[in-house]
């Protein structure tokens, strides 16, 4: 592993470059940067007020990090001097490498760069708020902390947006990754987590390429008291045979990255808004937030628009305790009816005291609570009245030692420079009703199980489909329930094989990945003489049918070239896309997990004995994935395995239509 210590935390800087120079210069001066700093140009004598030196073998020690502001060309040649003489790290701002297809170039930078990082190329840099450090040739809008939050992200723009904020979020970092040709996700996250003045990191991910990795990454941080929280964003593009199966379409990539992030204890969010109000919440109090929660306000609109929200993320705000119900009635009267989320009316407004009372009480009972506030914009209105209130808030934080939030409906009303005071005081201000109950679901992301990790990604392979007789008699092999059945090369000779079988039957064309789309597939018959020929059919398979299903899933496994591997299961059938009622796990999974997946579908009630039904054998699904991920696991050979639909009866469940894929030997 390499030390990047010296790049993230120099004491000495050297820059390269003309303009872009001596933009890094003004930065580092401009946050009080006490270190060295270096401009290094073969023409000219002074860079951004600061004297030159013509070559770096003229510098008086070998920098900690260099800002490399010059053409590719020029880089490639810096990189392997920085390296000769020693350096701690670089940033390679240049473009023109992988990103232009001059995949070559980059391999020679890394090559030259030996065991020295170098972040990028094609990479804006690093901001170090803790100790002034810029290696970084724009603005920005962030200002020195003594601890805050890191944020890795692999576009620049963004990162130079997120800097920007005025939500009262103290940044620790900021850094870019470019093209990450040598220092990659996981390994940036893992040297900036290892400063114990970083709180929690922020991603912002546009691609992902080595999975375990990163797993890794969030098991370390998990074990620091440091959460993770990433937006995860485009789509991979090694999705092989994506149209092949229902599993592919159903299992996308954004799909498998969602399960991946949420299996590896790392929070997803979709926006930068909701990236800073989630990395506040980790930043003050850490990861795992509590499941109960609990929201007040003065206002029955704003309780309605809480409860509304809390249902849209599955936020449990349960009602109050008996005797805590009874002290908040007390205290408020008998206008008010106790709840949550709770509307305290206007009643003790402007008694500190009294409301700090009702608040103290209300939080108690919860493991953490939301305050709706949205304070008088001081520029045009006294803010004053509501001092009291936000006094309460911060008193029942301490007075409970739980997590107090003051929550503004609106993200502009509540002032930054107040929000600071407020998180001085412990409480942090989420800005947004929407975004702030969805990063509160964010802040709740359970951590991953210890040493989870997933499968390496496998290889680009070429892959063929075995029909259905041959893919059932692989899952019988595998301990997987299948109809009774015979196959033949042509109808005469299946209607004479298939005499032992009882009726009714179905036929069945093999050769077809979507035998019904294509009509291939005749159910309830009572006889197959006399049937026609099934166009395209490369062979044929009569099987008793199943009866008493109470549903129908669709049930996959399929190798991933990112992930590894995944398993998607849910309600299938013809209608398994038309349906879309399907979860995605990446592997490895146990049967908790997926008994927990299934619990997530809309129609798990069906499941589960919806109005008088009998309860299929969920423990039934629950062995027959297990036994798709053993398959999966202990051949290297299969690429892709689909059961669709997998009849669930009231005692056992049975595959009733299966296709695999495999590596063409």
């Amino acid at each position: 592993m390499k030390n990047l210590s010296r790049l993230l935390r120099p004491r000495s800087v050297a820059v390269m470059g003309g303009g872009w120079a001596a933009n890094v210069i003004e930065q580092c001066q401009r946050m009080g940067f006490d270190g060295q700093v270096w401009p290094v140009h073969p023409t000219r004598s002074t860079i951004g007020g600061l004297p030159a030196v013509p070559s770096l073998a003229d510098l008086p020690a070998a920098p900690d990090a260099t800002f490399i502001g010059v053409n590719r060309d020029a880089t490639l040649q810096v990189v392997g001097e920085l390296a000769a003489m020693g350096a701690g790290g670089a940033v390679a701002f240049a473009s023109g490498w992988s990103e232009t297809g001059a995949a070559a170039a980059q391999a020679q930078l890394v090559a030259a760069a030996g065991t020295m990082p170098v972040l990028g190329p094609n990479c804006y840099g690093i901001i170090n708020y803790l100790d002034g450090a810029l290696l970084w040739p724009d603005q920005h809008g962030g200002q020195r902390v003594d601890s805050g939050v890191a944020v890795i992200s692999q576009s620049s723009n963004i990162a130079v947006n997120l800097t920007m904020q005025a939500r009262a979020l103290p940044l620790a970092y900021v850094a870019c990754l470019g093209n990450a040709a040598q220092v990659g996700l996981a390994e940036l996250g893992r040297a900036l987590l290892q400063d114990p003045r970083v709180t929690a990191l922020g991603l912002y991910v546009e691609g992902i390429t080595d999975a375990p990795a990163l797993a890794a990454l969030a098991q370390e941080a998990a074990a620091r008291g440091k959460g993770i929280v990433a937006i995860k964003s485009g789509r991979t593009e090694a999705s092989r045979a994506a149209a092949a199966s229902h599993t592919a379409a159903l299992a996308g990539d954004s799909v498998a990255s969602s399960a991946f992030l949420h299996q590896a204890g790392i929070a997803e969010v979709e926006t930068p808004a909701e990236l800073l109000e989630t990395l506040k919440i980790l930043h003050a109090h850490g990861p795992g937030l509590g499941q109960r929660l609990c929201s007040l306000s003065c206002s029955g609109g704003e309780a309605g628009m809480i409860a509304d929200l809390a249902a849209r993320h599955r936020l449990d705000f349960p009602p109050p305790g008996t005797d805590s119900a009874a002290r908040l009635s007390e205290a408020l009267g008998p206008m008010v009816t106790i709840s949550n989320p709770l509307d305290y009316h206007t009643f003790i407004w402007g008694d500190g005291a009294r409301i700090e009372a009702v608040f103290s009480e209300m939080l108690s009972g919860y493991d953490a609570g939301l305050f709706v506030i949205d304070p008088p914009r001081p520029d045009r209105c006294d803010p004053s009245s509501f001092t009291p209130a936000l006094d309460a808030i911060a008193a029942a934080g301490v007075n409970t030692g739980k997590p107090a939030f003051a929550v503004a409906s609106l993200p502009e009303n509540f002032d930054e420079a107040l929000a600071r005071s407020m998180a001085a005081r412990g409480v942090v201000v989420l800005m947004g009703a929407e975004t702030a109950l969805t990063a509160l679901a964010a802040a709740q992301t359970p951590p991953a199980a210890t040493g989870w990790a997933p499968w390496p990604a496998p290889p680009a392979r070429d892959v063929h489909m075995l029909d259905e007789a041959a893919a059932k008699t692989r899952l019988a092999q595998a301990g997987i329930a299948v109809p009774r059945g015979v196959a033949a090369p042509d109808l005469p000779a299946l209607a004479r094989a298939a005499h032992a079988l009882t009726p009714p039957l179905a036929l069945k064309g093999l050769g077809f990945a979507h035998k019904s789309e294509a009509g291939a597939v005749r159910l309830n018959l009572t006889t197959l003489e006399g049937q026609p020929e099934i166009p395209g059919a490369l062979g044929y398979l009569a099987e008793e049918m199943i009866p008493g299903a109470l549903a129908e899933l669709i049930l996959g496994v399929r190798r991933d070239p990112v992930y590894g591997a995944t398993l998607t299961l849910g309600f299938g059938g013809t209608a398994a896309e038309l349906l879309g009622d399907t979860v995605t796990l990446v592997l490895p999974v146990t049967p908790t997990e997926i008994t927990a997946a299934l619990r997530r579908l809309r129609l798990w009630p069906l499941l589960d004995g919806y109005r008088g039904r009998p309860r299929a054998d969920v423990d039934a699904v629950v062995q027959a994935a297990m036994k798709l991920q053993d398959m999966l696991a202990q051949d290297p050979a299969l690429e892709e395995v689909e059961i669709n639909p997998l009849l669930v009866r009231e005692s056992g469940a049975m595959a009733a239509d299966a296709v695999i894929w495999e590596a063409v030997p």
